[in-house]
């Protein structure tokens, strides 16, 4: 096996110093072909037919043979591939830049040569880095996770090189790449780390779901799938189709809606868009060159964290489930990931999430994060819903902790105790296909051999088989090992052009909502006078606690201002003020080391409110506790009776000083929100209320000047005080009393204002919530 490994990497090199001479063959009545010069792949022609001798035997083999069912060929290839290649094969390789990063950012760092790419005095963006020549030729990664790229033509160019890189070894398996969604105006965490280069930009999440339309997020799906084929990233690690039934959880931001029904439509609308091609691009069953792999998230739904707590970290391990509402979380992915309205079907992928959910196994007992659930993998996933698609761990699941519950790092929940081969092996055993965030094969070998160990080495060797067809059909579908490269000119022309930059705008706009709207305030045209006061941003801490510090600035370009309006920096000038503000953020997120080191349990209450908060009406008893290894004698994560204060508190004081400042003149508030939050605090001082969940200023001020009418509609519910946000159910629905303004208007589910004022259409009476 050595020998074999070995001879691919020679050969490998050798095809990288030639990267971006590849060659086109023409099947009349089939497919194209492209491959690298010096890969070393011929072409075989056989009856008039051309294919690509991937593993260089002189012979066509059914995985070469284009004309062959996608399972046939999958099996064909699977049985040739050593252990070794398929361990490869279920990796999923951590976040890569384009170009890596330098210097302190190990997280996208990497080097070229041993230097970094500001110090080389030769490396191109688009070459590959030693850490990538490494897990693609060593560990035979074919899986490859993107994050930032720095222009359309340096990822194709990137995609030409890794592709002809590894056509070059045994059996000339291509990659498949990926992305999380990079279509968004504003990137705002890691989750969405995509963002980066040319390319259109879209509502996400909270704000797709506020346009209420899944007709918007097909044709979203539609236009994304050609730009992400064009970036040569045929795999999206979305969508993320958990409900946000618990208002404090902060990747709520990043879900369509808490409402089931809506969720599931936009779901399925989403993937059928990202999946389907189209006319000639179809190789069969809706399959084919601009379709892109949906991989969706977090079976069976992860918005349920006790108390809003996120089980990126040990203290948000734990989805609980007081109203008993298990059932209602999955509706997204049994009645529309795996129900699509076109012909691919269902996703071809879904990533389990890190939590635990808690007390919901009924077979075996366990409480163990969901990848390593033979219960929620195995029992209902594959057989009870009949699902048998790739299924991805989310990513470092298998890694080890941190030291503390609220540090970041590998997320091995109830499994804390095994060794990480072991944890590979258990996840292997629940049903996953893959392991997320992992460049090394060596864990997944020691698995295999404990397989082997416990039930022969026939038994496994099927089992690997049976994942490495599942993956590979996914290949297969589009056309990869046909031609996985990309024409450069053809790059640029498709990736940002006008016409999707439009679509992506007119969408933002659609999703604003319009929350409040007294006389008429809006819209407000002409060249009026607009007072907009500095915001203070406070300093904070990333995951990996690095400090930002705070800045007081304007929070739109007041040059960008003038063409709607006449900025002015002093009220008493201004025909109205604008007050730019987001929704409350805690940056602890519920949990504080420091609180433990002072002899608390650490835990801390997750304010949707400006003001100072403390939790008098919190469960007395949290349902669920404990982190064995880290912080084994903390048995109750309760925090009632503590306070907690938002870091950007300040926001509430800046639209009251406005009010102040104004003197009766109309005041505009432009919020921006990840998440539900209380309005009690500020709207009686507000004339006008835009709510927008991270879209651009532009969209805001057309729509605050007239050139689009609002017609979003709240996917959440707003609350009227925390005290209905500590008494809802983290696994319900629907369950908070919602705030009503003082004209009278619920900020429930579905409400939304235009020019005329209570949206009421086919919307509204689609998704209306029977209480």
């Amino acid at each position: 096996m050595k020998t074999i490994i070995m001879a691919s990497a020679f050969t490998l090199s050798a095809a990288l110093a030639s990267a971006q001479k590849h060659q086109y063959v023409q099947n009349t009545g089939g497919p194209r072909l492209g491959y690298a010069e010096a890969s070393n792949v011929k072409i075989l022609t056989i009856k008039g037919k051309k294919f690509k001798d991937l593993n260089k035997n002189g012979k066509l083999d059914k995985y070469e043979d284009w004309r062959l069912p996608v399972e046939e060929r999958a099996k064909d290839l699977a049985a040739k591939m050593t252990v070794e290649e398929i361990a490869g094969l279920m990796l999923y390789s951590r976040h890569q830049a384009i170009p890596a990063f330098s210097g302190a950012n190990a997280f996208l760092g990497g080097t070229y040569d041993g230097k970094y790419f500001r110090e080389s005095q030769t490396a191109k963006a688009w070459d590959l880095t030693d850490q990538q020549k490494e897990f693609l030729s060593n560990d035979q990664v074919r899986h490859v996770l993107l994050t930032v790229i720095q222009s359309p033509e340096v990822g194709a160019k990137w995609n030409n090189n890794l592709q002809a890189f590894v056509e070059g070894s045994r059996l000339g398996i291509p990659a498949n790449n990926s992305s999380d969604p990079r279509h968004l105006t504003q990137v705002t965490a890691e989750f969405n780390a995509g963002a980066g280069g040319d390319i259109s930009l879209w509502p996400d999440g909270l704000a797709l779901g506020a346009t209420f339309d899944p007709g918007i997020v097909r044709a979203f799906g539609r236009i994304a799938a050609r730009e992400y084929r064009a970036l040569g990233i045929t795999t999206a690690l979305s969508p993320q189709i958990d409900l946000a039934t618990e208002p404090r959880w902060y990747r709520a931001a990043y879900v369509f809606s808490e409402s089931p029904e809506l969720t599931t439509d936009m779901g399925r609308a989403y993937i059928d868009g990202f999946q389907t091609s189209e006319g000639a691009d179809v190789i069969k069953d809706g399959w084919g060159y601009t379709s892109v792999n949906a991989m969706v998230k977090h079976w069976p739904g992860g918005g349920t964290g006790e108390g809003g707590r996120d089980a990126h970290w040990a203290m948000g391990k734990y989805g609980v489930y007081p109203g008993n509402n298990f059932e209602t979380h999955i509706k997204p992915f049994t009645e529309g990931a795996f129900k699509l309205d076109g012909p691919t079907q269902k996703a071809a992928a879904v990533m389990p999430y890190y939590t635990t959910s808690y007390n919901q196994d009924q077979v075996y007992g366990e409480n163990v994060g969901n990848a390593f659930s033979k219960y929620i993998i195995s029992d209902l996933l594959r057989d009870k819903y009949g699902y048998d698609g790739v299924v991805c761990t989310d990513w470092s699941v298998t890694a080890d902790e941190a030291k503390t519950p609220g540090a970041f790092a590998g997320k091995p929940w109830g499994v804390e105790k095994l060794s990480v081969a072991e944890r590979h092996y258990k996840a292997l055993q629940s049903g996953a296909d893959q392991f997320g965030g992992s460049n090394e094969k060596a864990p997944v070998l020691e698995a295999y051999q404990m397989g082997v160990t416990e039930h022969g080495e026939k038994y496994m060797r099927a089992r690997f088989e049976r994942s490495a067809v599942r993956l590979l059909k996914n290949f297969f579908r589009l056309g990869l090992f046909e031609n996985p490269y990309l024409d450069v000119e053809e790059t640029k022309r498709i990736v940002g052009n006008q016409e999707f930059m439009k679509a992506g705008y007119e969408a933002q706009v659609k999703s604003i909502v319009m929350l409040k709207n007294v006389d008429n305030t809006l819209p407000i045209k002409g060249k009026k006078k607009v007072y907009i006061p500095k915001r203070y941003k406070p300093g904070h801490f990333d995951w990996w606690n690095n400090y930002t510090s705070p800045v007081l600035e304007y929070p739109v370009d007041t040059a960008f201002v003038n063409r709607y309006f006449e900025f002015t920096s002093n009220p008493a000038d201004a025909d109205f003020a604008l007050v730019f503000v987001d929704s409350p953020h805690s940056e602890e997120a519920g949990y504080s080391e420091i609180d433990r080191q002072r002899g608390g349990n650490g835990y801390l209450p997750i304010p949707l409110q400006y003001n100072s908060y403390t939790a008098t009406d919190a469960r007395e008893h949290s349902i669920a506790a404990g982190d064995p290894v880290i912080a084994p004698e903390v048995k109750d994560r309760s925090y009632k009776g503590k306070t907690s204060t938002v870091t950007n508190t300040n926001d509430l004081l800046l639209i009251k000083n406005t009010q102040r400042l104004m003197g009766g003149k109309p005041v505009v508030v432009s919020v921006n929100a990840s998440k539900p939050m209380v309005f009690a605090e500020f709207e009686r001082d507000a004339d006008a209320i835009l709510v927008n969940f991270n879209i651009s200023n532009q969209a805001i001020l057309e729509t605050i000047s007239g050139v689009y009418e609002p017609s979003g509609l709240l996917p959440v519910q707003m609350p009227k005080d925390m005290k209905t946000v500590e008494e809802q159910k983290e696994d319900v629905p629907f369950d908070m009393v919602p705030y009503v303004d003082s004209q009278n208007n619920a900020y429930d589910f579905g409400f939304g204002l235009n020019w005329s004022g209570v949206i009421s259409d086919a919307r509204t009476a689609k998704y209306k919530v029977q209480k």
